[in-house]
């Protein structure tokens, strides 16, 4: 006998039934939409050995869709550590003690969160065009990976943000009854444990990343959207060329989700016997021993930051 859920009651045996008939209705509902859309595109011819035969031709690869992955990919990876270290910088600053700080830092993470990545994206490369900032050649990578280092740095500086808020307030009461720097707790004490909360959060932005940077097909940027459409224009096989697309799409954020997934697994694990932070207010402790224990896992955080890697 299963244990009754404190959200809600244990489903009953009309509910079972209820809800195995909605499971197979929905199963049966997205068969009939994938056979609808395959059954289409087989009527239209999309699927005969023509229009997949150039796949199997290694000029096809070499001409178009590599050189658009490895543009996807240099865009999304200046993007990511841009965007990573800016995240950082005014998730930091709009916890500031100083209130012009933070204010001026939050606007500028709501505006940068406000703009449409798009809109950005035109917007620098006619800025960087007119100011002759880049090369020509340049010009329309240096647009796409600004206007994702802007927005996707926004969403992490406030990830950054709730992230170290989320640590109890007895660690930073605690280091500074030590002696430290706010310096020395945001770099030894609080950054330490928040990585690891917020990495989940991090890893769908990362991946997110990515996927924006097909929009800088707008900008005549060649990555892989706009080397599939090409292959589809020189080839006549443009359903089948975004497909493959798709499919490789698919399996880069997967295989990005996946390592970070692992990275995020070893960060957890990496330090025999540490204990998990736990978020504020999660467990009562008795009068006095909060201090009591945050200091000790302040104690805990500064003897591993001090101590060499093994």
């Amino acid at each position: 006998m299963t244990a009754a859920s404190v959200l809600y009651d244990a489903p009953g045996p009309r509910a079972r039934l209820r809800n195995r008939v909605y499971s197979v209705l929905v199963v049966v509902a997205v068969v009939a939409a994938m056979w609808f859309v395959y059954h289409g595109l087989a009527d239209k011819g999309q699927f005969t050995s023509a229009k997949w035969k150039p796949f199997a031709e290694s000029q096809v690869w070499n001409t178009y869709l590599l050189p658009g992955l490895r543009g996807t990919l240099e865009a999304a990876a200046l993007s990511i550590v841009l965007a990573l270290v800016l995240g950082m910088t005014f998730g930091i600053l709009r916890l500031s003690d100083h209130r012009v700080v933070r204010w001026v830092a939050g606007f500028i993470v709501e505006i940068s969160r406000a703009i449409p990545v798009l809109i950005l994206m035109i917007f620098l490369y006619n800025l960087f065009a007119k100011q002759n900032v880049f090369p020509s050649n340049q010009l329309a990578l240096s647009a796409a990976v600004a206007a994702l280092t802007i927005y996707n740095g926004s969403v992490i500086a406030e990830i950054v943000r709730s992230g170290i808020r989320s640590l109890p307030k007895g660690q930073n009461e605690a280091a500074v009854a030590l002696g430290m720097r706010k310096t020395q707790v945001m770099v030894s004490i609080l950054l330490p444990q928040a990585v690891t909360a917020m990495l989940p959060a991090l890893i769908s932005q990362m991946v997110v990343a990515l996927k924006d940077s097909a929009l800088a097909y707008q900008i005549t940027y060649l990555e892989m959207v706009r080397a599939g459409a090409q292959l589809g224009a020189a080839e006549q096989n443009p359903i089948p060329s975004l497909m493959v697309v798709a499919i490789i799409m698919i399996i880069i954020n997967y295989a990005l989700t996946v390592i970070a997934t692992r990275v995020e697994k070893w960060l957890r694990t990496r330090k025999r016997g540490s204990r998990a932070v736990l978020a504020a207010g999660t467990v009562a402790a008795p009068p006095g021993m909060d201090v009591v224990m945050a200091e000790q896992t302040a104690l805990g955080a500064i003897s591993n930051a001090v101590q060499p890697p093994k």
